[in-house]
C-alpha cells in the first residue's frame, strides 16, 4: 500500500499496521462474522441433502436444548442434563490441563538448560507426540480402569507433550546476546536462568497454555471414550448412535464455546502479564 508521491515523485510506502485496531470496530466485525456464519449454517441446514446430517440452529433450539435442559423432568437424573455434561467435561479438561501445565514447565526448562537431560527425554517426547490419543485408550483403561483418573490421564498426556515442546522452543531460541551480556556483568548461572531465561521464555509459557487448552478439548472426546455417562463427549457419542444430529451439533458448539472462553481468558492474561514485550 502506498501514499501519494513525495516532492521527488517517489512513492512513499505505508508501514503495515499489525495492531488489533479500534476495539469497537473489531467487535462490530466479530458480531458481523458471527451473524453471517449462523445464517450460512441455517441456509445449509434447509437443503434436503445436507439438512439430514447438518442440524440447523432451529433444530437445536426446538428439540435438543429443551430435552437437555429442564423440560418438565421431575427426576434429578434428568434435570439440567446439559449443564451436568458441561460441568463434568470442563472439570476433566481443567484438571488434565492444569497437571500437564505444572509438569511441562520444569521438564521444558530442564531440556533447554541441560543438554544431557534433553538428549534423554526429547526422543521420547517426539515419539509420543505423534501417537493419536485414541490409541492410548486401551492401555489407560487396563492400567487405571474407567474412572476419572483414566480420562484426566489421556488429556494430561497430550496437553503435556504440546506444552513441553512449545516452552522448550522458547528456552532454546533465547537471544544469546542477552546471555553474553549477563556474563559480562558477572552473573552466575542461577542469575542468568532466573533473570534472563525465565523472562524471555514467559511469552512462550503463555502460548503453551493456550495450545494446551485447545489440545485438551480436542482430546476430550477420546478421553470420554474410556466409559462415562456424563460429559459432552459421551453426549455426542450417544446422540450419534440414535442419529440425533441436533444433539451432536449442540455438543460440538458447547466444546467450541468452552474453548473460545478459555482461550480469550488466557489471551487476556497474556496481554496483561507480558505487556512488557
Amino acid at each position: 500500500m502506498f501514499n501519494k508521491p513525495d516532492v521527488d515523485g517517489h512513492q512513499i510506502r505505508k508501514l503495515k499496521d499489525f495492531s488489533d485496531g479500534s476495539p469497537n470496530v473489531r467487535i462490530i466485525k466479530n458480531i458481523t462474522s458471527l451473524v453471517l456464519g449462523i445464517a450460512v449454517w441455517w441456509i445449509l441446514s434447509l437443503m434436503p441433502g445436507i439438512g439430514v446430517i447438518l442440524a440447523g440452529p432451529q433444530d437445536i433450539i426446538k428439540h435438543a436444548l429443551p430435552e437437555l435442559l429442564n423440560n418438565g423432568a421431575t427426576g434429578e437424573f434428568e434435570r439440567l442434563l446439559l449443564l451436568k455434561h458441561i460441568r463434568w467435561s470442563f472439570q476433566r479438561v481443567f484438571f488434565g490441563w492444569l497437571i500437564a501445565f505444572c509438569a511441562a514447565i520444569p521438564v521444558a526448562f530442564l531440556m533447554g538448560w541441560y543438554r544431557t537431560f534433553r538428549d534423554l527425554i526429547d526422543p521420547w517426547i517426539q515419539f509420543l507426540r505423534t501417537i493419536p490419543p485414541i490409541a492410548l485408550i486401551p492401555m489407560v483403561i487396563l492400567l487405571m480402569g474407567t474412572g476419572e483418573k483414566a480420562k484426566i490421564t489421556v488429556i494430561f498426556i497430550t496437553s503435556f507433550l504440546v506444552m513441553t515442546v512449545t516452552i522448550y522452543q522458547g528456552v532454546k531460541n533465547i537471544d544469546y546476546t542477552l546471555v553474553k551480556a549477563a556474563y559480562t556483568f558477572g552473573a552466575d548461572d542461577f542469575s542468568i536462568f532466573y533473570l534472563v531465561v525465565v523472562p524471555y521464555s514467559f511469552p512462550f509459557i503463555l502460548t503453551a497454555a493456550r495450545l494446551g487448552v485447545s489440545t485438551a478439548l480436542t482430546t476430550l472426546i477420546a478421553a470420554e471414550m474410556t466409559g462415562t455417562f456424563y460429559g459432552i463427549g459421551s453426549m455426542i457419542q450417544t446422540a450419534q448412535i440414535y442419529f440425533r444430529m441436533d444433539k451432536v451439533m449442540l455438543g460440538i458448539i458447547c466444546i467450541g464455546l468452552i474453548g473460545f472462553i478459555l482461550d480469550r481468558f488466557l489471551l487476556f492474561a497474556e496481554k496483561k502479564l507480558a505487556c512488557w514485550q
